[in-house]
């Protein structure tokens, strides 16, 4: 399988805003393991600028209370509360084998098992039910939740992802159209 590429940026994390009154940022964690986005080291902007460079980190809650190198007032980290934290790809941990990052599925085209070209995966959400991935196609958006029965195939070397969702559930933009059910 073909690595990701590296040099994209990966959200892990969120400033907060800040913590106690000597300077500590708040962050809240997107990790698996949440204390691990501070062994990636400096954490960054959308644009690869360094916003952190975590020293010390303790839980508080939901969020950390994080000691950085960058010697600023709590007035800079509430100024950056909401900013969302980044590191390379290449820093992260390879995936298990049959897990992935869902993260490196954005881009890949999409098709349905039966071959119909649905689109290409534009964004993954989470409202709360589990993770679906944001497929744009032609003059359509389709939301597929990320589980084994509605995507048995993920080609990462081949950037493509099979798909089975529920054919009632498809937005009449992605149904099958009565010239591709054939004649029986």
């Amino acid at each position: 399988m073909s690595k990701p590429d590296g040099d994209r940026l990966i959200v892990v994390g969120q400033v907060a805003g800040a913590f106690g009154v000597k300077g500590e940022a708040r962050v809240r964690s997107y990790t698996g393991d949440p204390e691990a986005i501070f062994d990636y080291g400096p954490l960054m902007d959308e644009e690869g600028a360094v916003v952190l460079t975590p020293v010390r980190a303790r839980p508080l809650g939901d969020t950390f209370g994080v000691v950085t190198e960058e010697k600023v007032q709590r007035e800079h980290w509430e100024a950056l509360k909401g900013r969302f934290l980044h590191v390379r790809r290449s820093i992260l941990p390879e995936p298990e084998e049959d897990e992935v990052y869902v993260s490196d599925l954005i881009g890949l085209a999409v098709e349905h098992v039966d071959g119909r070209k649905l689109g290409v995966v534009t964004a993954t959400q989470n409202f709360g039910a589990g993770d679906l991935l944001e497929v744009k196609g032609e003059g359509a958006t389709l939301l597929i939740p990320f589980t084994l029965a509605a995507i048995p195939e993920i080609d990462l070397e081949g950037k493509k992802i099979r798909v089975s969702p529920d054919e009632e559930l498809l937005p009449e933009a992605f149904q099958r159209q009565p010239s591709d059910r054939g004649t029986n």
